[in-house]
């Protein structure tokens, strides 16, 4: 089955400028050089992209400048723990030209399964867009219950893809066995990238993808050609990504806002509550860069 959204996404940061405005200059050429990179799909203000510290114009504004920037799908993140918010915000997106949405379960509030089904529900009758939902419980406090999303992917017709963060690859191989078969899975957290796979995800939505989009082409590649020593082996050599990706001393996206200056791409510095930076963040992102063969800017 070939992926609706392509195979290897990237979840976007957003650049901003060193006195914390919007650079969506520097989002077009990212958003571009992401692409030349080898990634097949963009996503737009999610968690990475800092969405929680972004205003609701702001949003708009990159939404529409990405979308218009490349050829490749662009998902907007437009969720919240706030129901009428994530519509509004969903129907805004659906006038952007976006490919579709990325909506997290409400966070922080803790709603029930049934409130988290009727909220998903809610904002998928607010479009005609594609929508993915997004489970990370690690964020949100809330695990989605497989029984639910199996009921939301047979019932509602747009709702077309999980971005699974959950950490289960047990339980997702249940839900992709329950689930219709057009009901996609995307990994959600790069570590458990080939985990998914095992179990039939079909793409991955990344934050390693911002530097290392080619070899995660080659995982996939591996992968589908049933070389399963091929992915295991490039899985290895990203290892390293995936752990500098986040950590306690530098949570996502710290350390990819840092990689991406060191190899001359936008990005600028994060907004408050993120960072500020560990000292030598950007000496660890040469090791790492310089790991994958990959230029440095000068």
């Amino acid at each position: 089955m070939t992926a609706r959204f392509g195979r290897v996404l990237t979840a976007m940061v957003t650049p901003f400028t060193e006195s914390g405005a919007v650079d969506l200059d520097g989002a077009v050429r990212l958003a571009r050089w992401l692409v030349e990179q080898g990634n097949e799909g963009l996503v737009v203000t999610g968690t990475t992209g800092e969405a929680p510290t972004l205003t609701d114009d702001e949003k708009v504004e990159l939404w529409q400048a990405v979308a218009q920037a490349v050829d490749v799908p662009v998902i907007a993140g437009t969720g919240s723990n706030d129901t009428r918010h994530t519509v509004h915000m969903t129907e805004a997106a659906s006038a952007t030209g976006v490919t579709g949405v990325l909506v997290q379960t409400p966070y922080y509030n803790r709603p029930s399964q049934a409130g988290i089904e009727a909220h998903v529900r809610a904002v998928a009758a607010s479009t005609d867009l594609p929508v993915v939902v997004y489970d990370i419980p690690i964020r949100t406090g809330r695990k989605i219950a497989t029984e639910v999303l199996v009921r939301l992917a047979a019932e509602v017709p747009n709702l077309v893809a999980l971005k699974d963060a959950a950490a289960n690859p047990a339980e997702t191989a249940r839900l992709i066995a329950a689930a219709p078969p057009s009901f996609e899975v995307y990994s959600g957290d790069d570590g458990f990238t080939l985990p998914l796979l095992a179990v039939g995800a079909v793409g991955a939505i990344g934050v390693a993808t911002h530097w290392a989009a080619g070899p995660s082409r080659e995982l996939f590649d591996a992968w589908e050609a049933g070389d399963h020593r091929k992915a295991r082996e490039v899985n290895a050599t990203l290892i390293d990504s995936y752990r500098f990706e986040t950590s306690d001393d530098a949570p996502n996206p710290v350390p990819t806002k840092a990689i991406l200056r060191v190899l001359g791409q936008p990005a600028g510095p994060c907004r408050a509550p993120m960072g500020p930076e560990p000292p030598a963040l950007e000496d660890h992102a040469r090791q790492v860069a310089l790991g994958l063969g990959l230029p440095l800017a000068t």
